[in-house]
């Protein structure tokens, strides 16, 4: 596998740009359209797979917490693969954490998407 290499948070895939900016809107609808309807998100350790699993994700996600987020970087691993970096700031146990969003693309929608540190 080659180094990621970083870009510009433009040139992330559309659909990846799409998911980030109607997650952080807190647009369930608009988010999951994103993904295919058999992707898999992995999220605090646990793995949600399909459409229905991945809305329930999208609608509990980070509800307990006020935070803002801020998309402070982004890398192409390869053509199917791309890594967006969001720095969450809020009520969260350590009120600042930077998450990588690892996006596996099918063609024009997200096969995969796991968050971690």
């Amino acid at each position: 596998m080659s180094a990621p290499t970083v870009i510009d948070p433009a040139e992330l895939p559309a659909p990846v740009r799409g998911y980030l900016a109607a997650h952080t809107a807190r647009d369930v609808e608009t988010a999951v359209r994103a993904f295919t309807p058999n992707a898999v998100v992995t999220d605090e350790g646990h793995t949600h797979r399909g459409t229905e699993e991945v809305r329930r994700w999208l609608t509990e996600a980070g509800t307990a917490f006020t935070f803002t987020t801020e998309l402070v970087g982004a890398r192409r691993v390869d053509a199917t693969r791309w890594i967006a970096v969001q720095r969450l700031e809020g009520d969260f146990p350590g009120g600042v954490a930077e998450l990588q969003y690892r996006f596996t693309m099918a063609g024009d929608l997200v096969a995969e998407l796991v968050i971690a540190p």
